[in-house]
């Protein structure tokens, strides 16, 4: 990590290019890194691990950049951002961890305790908090903003008209009855255990497979 470090230092100091990135202006180049990596964890057939250790790489190198502009204007430094994550997984995951970061006796054997350990460690990190939705992006993809919405509020209850037989419902004819609808079909797919932004992804890739 030093070494990688050092070299992202030198880029910055002899390539104009690369001297001229700001965090703003990195932000395209780190969504379209994770997208670059989601596409080669979801593609069929066995995993690419070459492929995978270098979208990996790639947003590692985001996250160098990011540490080394605020060093440069003396900010954190990139082991103060690796210290800080290692407090905060042993702090969130006390059903693992005990304070000094050592380990705990004994597990949860059930996923159910784990995330409502999880979850009053998250809760704790923020009193002030009005919401369980306060931490959610906006800037999310609306399908993934959706399933996270509901997620947060534990609304796992698929909706009436989706959750058996599929009766086909009208076509919507404004954007608040799409929005509604939308927000019904994620739903439905939480409820079935199903990822909504997946499953629309592989299915615009399927649909562009079929195109001439």
């Amino acid at each position: 990590m030093d070494a990688l470090a050092r070299v992202v230092a030198e880029l910055r100091e002899h390539c104009l290019w690369t001297a001229a990135l700001t965090h703003r202006s990195l932000i395209a180049y780190l969504v379209e890194e994770s997208y670059e990596l989601a596409d080669v964890v979801e593609a069929p057939g066995d995993l690419d691990v070459q492929a995978l250790k270098g979208e990996l790489g790639d947003i590692l190198y985001q996250v160098v950049l990011h540490a080394l502009l605020q060093t440069e204007g003396g900010g954190f430094t990139l082991a103060e951002v690796a210290d800080q994550l290692r407090e905060k997984l042993i702090r969130r995951n006390s059903h693992v961890f005990r304070p000094d970061g050592t380990l705990q006796a004994r597990f949860p054997e059930s996923m159910a305790a784990i995330e409502r350990n999880y979850a009053a460690e998250k809760d704790r990190e923020r009193p002030g908090s009005k919401s369980v939705f306060d931490s959610l992006p906006a800037s999310m993809p609306a399908l993934a903003l959706a399933a996270k919405t509901l997620e947060r509020a534990g609304d796992r209850a698929a909706p009436g008209h989706l959750a058996g037989a599929p009766a086909q419902p009208s076509p919507p004819a404004t954007e608040e009855e799409l929005g509604e609808l939308l927000f019904d079909v994620v739903r439905a797919a939480q409820a079935r255990g199903l990822d909504a932004e997946r499953a629309l992804r592989t299915a615009v890739r399927r649909y562009q497979a079929q195109r001439p």
